[in-house]
Order: C-alpha cells, then sequence, then structure tokens
C-alpha cells in the first residue's frame, strides 16, 4: 500500500500507535482473513474503535491480562490465525516476558506483538510504564524478528510487513501523536537492512526509533561546526544488517549509536556484538540510557537527563577524536 504526502502527514498526526491501529489494522483486516487484533485493555488510547466495531469478529479485548493475552494469541495462532497482541511496550516485554519466551520465542508461534509507548513516551507515567529494557529482553529470545519504527509511516510499514510474514515478531512503537517524520515521501520497506538518511565522511550516527530524526537533527548541528557525519535508520534491531554494518565499519573511524533505550542490551549492543568480531573496527560511542532510571517529567526533559536531545548528540560527537 502506498501514500501521498498529505496520508503521511495524517499519519504523522496520529502517531504511531494510532496510525498504525487506526489506519493500518483495517486495511490488513479487509485483505487477511484470518486476522485478530487482541489488546490489553488500550483499545481506546491505540486508536481502535472503529476497527473494533467495522470488524468486531477480528477483535478481542482481554482487559488488563497481559500475559493471559500472550496466551490467547498463541492459542489462536495454532488454531491458524494471523495475530496481533498490543499493550504498553513495558508490559509486553517485561511483564509478559515468560510467556513471549515459551509460547512465541520457543514454540515460534504466528503472534505479532506491538509494543506501545516504547521509551519514555508515557513520560509522567513514571517508569513503570517506560520501555528502555525491552529490546535486550526480546533480542535475546531465539526466533524472534525485532522492528524499531523511526516515524509513523515506518510503523505502518512494518505492521504489513509482519501481517505477511509468518514467525513472531516484535514491533516497538515510541512516537506519540505529531509523531516527528522522516520519510516525506512513500519508500519500499526492506526489514533487515540498514537505510542511510544522510551522507558523510567524517562519522556515522547509526539510531533507531524517534532518535532518528533527533539525530538528523544533531548532524545538521555537526555541519554547522564542520563536521560532516551520516546518519543511518536501524529499524531491524533483529536480524542485524550485516552486509550494511561491515559497509560502515570499512568506511568510518567513529561511529555513535544513538537508542531511546538503555545502552546495556539495546541496540548499539547489536552494533557491538557484531563489530567485535573484526580486526580493525571503529571506535563506537553509546548513546542511550546510561544504565540507570532518571526522574519523571515530560518527555523532552527525561530526553534532556539521558542526554539525548539533537544538541546533545551533537556536542558528544563534537567532543570525540575522529
Amino acid at each position: 500500500m502506498s501514500y501521498t504526502s498529505s496520508e503521511i502527514r495524517t499519519l504523522s498526526r496520529l502517531g504511531q500507535r494510532g496510525a498504525v491501529f487506526g489506519n493500518a489494522m483495517a486495511a490488513i483486516a479487509e485483505r487477511k482473513d484470518n486476522l485478530k487484533l487482541l489488546t490489553a485493555d488500550l483499545a481506546l488510547l491505540s486508536g481502535m474503535t472503529r476497527y473494533a466495531a467495522a470488524y468486531p469478529d477480528k477483535f478481542l479485548n482481554v482487559g488488563i491480562a497481559e500475559q493471559n493475552m500472550i496466551g490467547i494469541a498463541s492459542g489462536l495462532a495454532m488454531e491458524g490465525y494471523c495475530v496481533f497482541a498490543t499493550t504498553y511496550a513495558s508490559f509486553i516485554a517485561v511483564r509478559s516476558l515468560e510467556q513471549v519466551r515459551q509460547h512465541l520465542s520457543y514454540l515460534q508461534c504466528n503472534v505479532k506483538l506491538v509494543g506501545s509507548s516504547a521509551g519514555v513516551v508515557a513520560a509522567r507515567s513514571g517508569v513503570s510504564h517506560w520501555a528502555t529494557e525491552d529490546l535486550a529482553f526480546i533480542r535475546a529470545l531465539p526466533n524472534m524478528t525485532v522492528l524499531s519504527a523511526a516515524d509513523s509511516l515506518e510503523a505502518v510499514k512494518m505492521a504489513n510487513y509482519a501481517a505477511d510474514t509468518d514467525g513472531p515478531v516484535y514491533i516497538r512503537l515510541s512516537g506519540g501523536l505529531n509523531c516527528p517524520i522522516v520519510y516525506k515521501e512513500d519508500y519500499d520497506f526492506e526489514p533487515g537492512k540498514l537505510i542511510k538518511l544522510r551522507d558523510g565522511k567524517d562519522a556515522a550516527i547509526i539510531a533507531t526509533g524517534l532518535m532518528v530524526s533527533e539525530s538528523l537533527k544533531a548532524a545538521e548541528l555537526l555541519a554547522q561546526s564542520g563536521i560532516d557525519c551520516a546518519v543511518y535508520n536501524m529499524h531491524t534491531i533483529k536480524p542485524v544488517d550485516k552486509d550494511g554494518l561491515k559497509e560502515i565499519f570499512s568506511a568510518y573511524k567513529l561511529i555513535a549509536t544513538v537508542e531511546e533505550h538503555n545502552i546495556t542490551g539495546g541496540m548499539g549492543s547489536a552494533v557491538a556484538e557484531y563489530k567485535a568480531g573484526f580486526a580493525n573496527a571503529p571506535r563506537q560511542i553509546f548513546i542511550g540510557f546510561s544504565d540507570r532510571f532518571e526522574r519523571a517529567g515530560s518527555q523532552r526533559y527525561v530526553w534532556e537527563q539521558a542526554g539525548l536531545t539533537a544538541e546533545q548528540i551533537s556536542e558528544r560527537i563534537k567532543g570525540e577524536p575522529r
């Protein structure tokens, strides 16, 4: 399915969660008779009202019972359904981790987990509703594909890809309402392939989720200081794009990995794990949550504590030898 520039702006206003559940899922339901969408009491917040009314036989609200939802989803998958199951990323990847491991990772059930409000989108709700460890938990599980959307359009692309792919998938949604636009024009989403969004010769930023937009802004700030920085969107955390990363390793002496996630076990760790096998590899700086919980506040406030704003990202890279 293709999108016009006007439709892309509409998806942005809906946010990543609204774009997927208020837009994409209805189109997926039209073409997939075996679709089931499950939620743990987030139908209204996720913009599922119209979907639920239009496709009541393809919708199930299990209530505030996230662990049970994974069991129900896996049972439906065993009966031949393509199942999407969603709630806050903190609950689907942390509270339900045992069920995800046993039913999806081990049994390889055809369930697509959609973790909404990942990172610190639910900033004022505090640590209980943040998801800054979900990538570490889920990517450690065998047989799982792990995706992280940079903007609302990419979130929709991921949902469509997952619907047409057999096996368990985790989609990480972080952008709230009026989500920053990374892709102003439609494009072909290719899972497992890094996307270069900006050329540069001095250093490379590899970012994921909302940090893609912040990293593009950081690159603009660095350019004002005479530092030419490339920016890549790493939307697929597992499996990593080995060929794409190999090209980056050979082209740059400095790379920065930027994520709205703990630097322990996240996207940067995935990059470093692969890089460890090379005899000559660039230095890497990890930009993310520094293995601690920050104080609650607005999302921008939490980012500032963690050093995740465009200004802070640019200053961090500026201070590194290249």
